[in-house]
């Protein structure tokens, strides 16, 4: 079966999160997305586990349902520890097999930290350290660094961050099999180092509330079991491990470098003429995900055949806000998204899978004319820094005027 996944969510027991991350709204947004098979997020919070144990039912073995949208039991944890005289701060993305892996992960980890103060607890592990005990307790379980090339909790991360994979996890690296891309990268960024190609490159939403799940997904081709989804993931096979779903990179909050709150958004070979130092304020500028992966490429020519394909697409409340005119938050907008869901059933449908023709005169065709532009790469790009996100817009075609806007 076709299973398209988003492993890497939180629940409203995370910091900076809605209250509406609960199974039941995260199970009804599942489903307006197209998400198939969903992560749990923030296991290790007591609180959140006894609710999802609540909810949840075991489907196959690993695999969990609520309401026909399935879950696998996932969580992220911040590695706060010193590491070659560097103080280093990572963040790590586990998914388990089973509750009763979760209950003797959870019971190690309480050893080290208070996990109910927040579905992301830290815990002062190194990666190797940490690796080893997740491997002694629970040898089921998936281990993967989270949105890798952000600056501050990235494995690649330009502020604490590691040069290699094999630099963080020394000996254990023979655990670590993907790396999650991040909002920031994409996988034609990833692929200019030659030391990942080894790894699958994962791509979660890391969403804080239901309407951001899916953001980035991941597309199998499996029978739904935790043990042929974690194979299909290690062996890169392409016949099982479809496709990822992607943000165009340059929408991330840490696409370009540069400083917010001096109004200045760079690329690295602007930022590296002046030295990384703001014009402004002649302070370091926050190094983005482009500037990093600069640092560590060693090829430009990529054979994109070798590697699992990918697909970026623009959400479709975007989408509609631009062809409309109108704010995403304004009713209009969120009536036609509600009217599209309605007649093709979730929003990857829409943006991916059905054929244009298919749509046609079922849709405002001003949607449509940028669902079409959308798939075929025609977007303007300005990218996000320190912490703002990018704007990704469509562009239609030169030869036609923009149909005229009826609000």
């Amino acid at each position: 079966m076709r299973v398209i996944s988003d492993f890497h969510i939180h629940s409203k027991y995370s910091r900076a999160t809605s209250r509406d991350m609960e199974i039941p709204s995260i199970s009804k947004w599942a489903k307006i997305k197209g998400i198939d098979l969903v992560g749990t997020g923030d296991f290790t919070h007591p609180d959140w586990l006894r609710e999802v144990k609540s909810y949840l039912k075991e489907y196959e073995e690993g695999i969990y349902e609520f309401d026909g949208v399935y879950f696998i039991l996932s969580a992220e944890i911040n590695l706060i520890f010193s590491f070659k005289g560097k103080s280093r701060k990572v963040h790590i993305c586990l998914l388990a097999k089973s509750f009763e892996d979760v209950e003797k992960l959870n019971r190690a980890f309480s050893e080290y930290g208070e996990l109910s103060i927040d579905g992301r607890p830290i815990m002062p592990f190194n990666c190797i350290e940490f690796t080893k005990l997740i491997k002694d307790l629970t040898p089921d379980t998936f281990i993967y660094p989270a949105h890798a090339w952000t600056p501050w909790f990235g494995i690649f991360g330009s502020v604490t961050g590691f040069d290699s994979l094999e630099e963080a996890f020394g000996n254990e690296i023979k655990y670590i099999h993907a790396i999650e891309t991040g909002l920031s990268s994409d996988p034609p960024m990833n692929w200019l180092v030659s030391k990942l190609d080894k790894f699958s490159l994962l791509s979660n939403s890391d969403a804080h509330s239901p309407a951001h799940l899916g953001r980035e997904a991941n597309v199998f081709q499996i029978d739904l079991n935790y043990d042929e989804l974690i194979d299909s993931i290690i062996k890169k096979d392409k016949n099982r491990f479809l496709f990822t779903i992607e943000f165009f990179p340059e929408e991330g909050k840490y696409h370009f470098d540069g400083h917010r709150n001096c109004g200045i958004s760079m690329s690295p070979e602007e930022s590296i003429k002046i030295k990384n130092i703001c014009p402004n304020c002649h302070k370091p500028m926050t190094l983005g995900v482009l500037h990093r992966v600069y640092e560590l490429k060693d090829r430009d020519k990529i054979d994109n055949n070798n590697f699992i394909p990918y697909k970026s697409v623009i959400p479709l409340m975007e989408i509609i806000s631009q062809a409309l005119e109108k704010n995403e938050s304004s009713k209009v907008v969120q009536d036609e998204y509600s009217k599209i869901i309605g007649k093709f059933d979730n929003e990857f449908n829409v943006l991916i899978f059905l054929p244009i023709n298919e749509m046609a005169g079922k849709m405002d065709d001003r949607i449509l004319k940028l669902i079409k532009n959308m798939r075929e790469g025609k977007v303007t790009k300005k990218a996000g820094f320190d912490g703002e996100f990018g704007k990704i817009e469509v562009i239609f075609d030169k030869e036609e005027e923009k149909p005229p806007s009826l609000f």
